[in-house]
């Protein structure tokens, strides 16, 4: 099971593997803390990318056009993979406010698509 939180939300039993999938720190969060299990930022839209949409939900569809094109043959998202099916429960944590419009939530429909596929595979 993968399910999406902000870091912000209390941690409960059933996150399991705590993962931020952004590309920067969270403000406020100490690295030292027990929120992020681990940290894959390289999944994250880049830098340029995330400062250019500026979550203006105007831009969105384009930021996830964008953002598909950046995922694809990232191998950080191949190390996501690999995680989620080695972990379960799953929580990929972000930090925006927007809870529909972020990158998490193209990353959480990318990521099931690649498990079936992967799994597929298997059988």
């Amino acid at each position: 099971m993968i399910k999406l939180k902000r870091v912000y939300e209390r941690i409960e039993v059933t996150d399991g593997e705590r993962i931020l999938v952004d590309r920067l720190w969270p403000r406020g969060i100490r690295r030292s803390t027990s929120n992020v299990d681990i940290w894959v930022k390289n999944v994250a839209p880049s830098n340029e990318l995330r400062k250019w949409y500026a979550h203006d939900p105007k831009k969105w569809q384009s930021f996830k056009k964008r953002y598909l094109k950046e995922l694809d043959g990232n191998s950080a998202l191949d190390k996501l993979v690999n995680i989620v099916l080695n972990a379960d429960p799953v929580t990929l944590l972000y930090a925006s406010k927007e809870k529909k419009q972020n990158n998490a939530t193209i990353l959480l429909t990318v990521l099931k698509k690649k498990l079936r596929h992967r799994l597929a595979k298997v059988e």
